[in-house]
């Protein structure tokens, strides 16, 4: 444990450090806040800046943090006119900044909405939205993926809104030929009102992963084997909306929306897309195994990321599909799968 080793530096992602040593079939992550003091403990007994003590490598693995995968890339902001297009109520849709900001409206006559001018097999997508402030009740803000046909596929951000004072409901839902009823619903560890956060889905052959502000709290793997349909042949736009759903969105349609609040205002910026560009009728990915997404680090979640996600299903799960008897007697194949039981 006295030597030190040649480990490189392959990613800094969120200001995690990444390293794998040449030798080793292994990934390791560092926190960012320790490398300062790893630098100048390799400098003291006469490495450089790219070696790191043994030790400490000891240490994260202690901890459970050898990993398989890896998080994602930092979104790109580009602006809205790049990857989208608006869809309905143009009106209703206003612009800041040369367009790397709109805001969609919501008034007793109308919502609105925006998709890509893009269909995607598989890609990472995000966007950076600040929820409706104030009292929100019956509005649905929505951030999705879906398909074009009957039996289609689609991965959901719905943000439901509440009474003023009362928190956001988040709630995800994967459609799979044409088939849902996949419900999960959080709260949020922040208020989605005050600031812009990051809401992100990271899709490829083996998974799905939900991602707020870079911390997964949603997990769909590919479960094929299992008997479960996965969204992998149909190429999907993406959508973005704001409308009216007070039948449903707050307190299963108890409260109303109150028209006199109105209008009601989501703001939105980022606009990244990273994806496989496809024609609707195309069944396959062109560039299949050569894109980052694609690459086997991001085939699972890795340590860390599995314990932030249980940290969301402990925290702050007010619903989940796997544990709902009275609607599914007996449980879907894929919940063990994505450990949600």
């Amino acid at each position: 444990m006295s030597c030190l080793l040649q480990y490189n530096t392959i990613s800094n992602n969120n200001n995690i450090y990444i390293y794998k040593h040449p030798q080793s079939p292994f990934i390791h992550t560092l926190p960012g806040s320790w490398i300062p003091s790893l630098k100048s403990k390799a400098r003291r007994m006469g490495g450089h800046d790219h070696v790191v003590w043994w030790m400490c490598v000891v240490v994260v693995l202690a901890m459970g943090d050898l990993v398989l995968g890896m998080a994602p890339r930092r979104p790109v902001a580009v602006p809205f006119g790049r990857n989208y297009v608006p869809t309905w109520a143009f009106d209703h849709i206003k612009y800041f900044n040369g367009g790397s900001e709109i805001q969609l409206v919501l008034d007793k006559y109308t919502g609105t909405g925006f998709q890509s001018k893009g269909s995607y097999l598989f890609g990472h997508f995000s966007m950076q939205i600040k929820m409706v402030p104030g009292d929100s009740a019956g509005t649905v803000t929505a951030f999705y993926l879906s398909s074009q046909n009957n039996e289609h596929d689609e991965i959901d951000f719905e943000f439901l809104g509440n009474r003023t004072g009362q928190p956001y409901i988040l709630q995800t839902n994967v459609f799979t030929g044409g088939k849902g009823d996949r419900e999960q619903r959080i709260y949020l560890w922040f208020d989605p009102t005050a600031a812009f956060h990051s809401y992100s889905v990271l899709w490829n052959m083996y998974q799905i992963v939900f991602f707020v502000d870079d911390v997964p709290i949603r997990v769909f793997k590919n479960s094929k084997d299992l008997g479960v349909r996965f969204p992998f042949n149909q190429p999907m736009k993406i959508y973005s909306s704001l409308w009216n759903a007070d039948d449903w969105a707050t307190r299963g349609g108890l409260e109303k929306t109150d028209w006199s609040k109105a209008p009601f205002v989501a703001a939105y910026k980022g606009f990244h897309v990273d994806g496989c560009e496809s024609s609707v009728n195309t069944q396959f990915c062109a560039t299949q195994g050569k894109r980052w997404w694609d690459q086997k680090e991001f085939q699972d979640l890795d340590a860390y990321q599995w314990r932030r996600l249980q940290w969301v299903r402990q925290k702050y799960t007010i619903y989940n599909y796997c544990t709902d008897r009275k609607r599914l007697p007996v449980m879907a194949p894929e919940c063990k799968r994505d450990r949600d039981v």
